[in-house]
């Protein structure tokens, strides 16, 4: 019966660690504006540059993403007319890989 309710522990652990691995690899920045908008002197072809917030980190938005073109609306709209958004970047890579709407 021990044996039992320690597999059982190390399963639940195992399982509620791993269940949100989507998410946990996007840093989250959240009620964001996009300052800039830049096209990539390195890579033109591939990336377009975001800085976010006031102190102007800069992140990527891939043009071969599916999401480009929703990716570029919603950056443009928060560039153009200050509008926030809850912006996920892709952890190590600086890819912009969700913008939300604010709730």
């Amino acid at each position: 019966m021990k044996t039992w309710t320690y597999l059982l522990l190390l399963f639940t652990l195992i399982t509620s660690c791993s269940s949100n691995s989507e998410s946990q690899k996007l840093t989250w920045y959240n009620n964001a504006t996009i300052n800039n908008i830049l096209e990539d002197p390195d890579k033109p072809e591939e990336v377009v540059r975001v800085a976010i917030g006031i102190s102007a980190q800069v992140f990527y938005i891939s043009k071969k993403s599916s999401d480009y073109k929703t990716l570029m609306e919603k950056a443009n709209l928060s560039f153009k007319k200050g509008k926030t958004y809850n912006i996920g970047i892709e952890n190590k890579t600086n890819m912009v890989k969700e913008i939300n709407e604010v709730k």
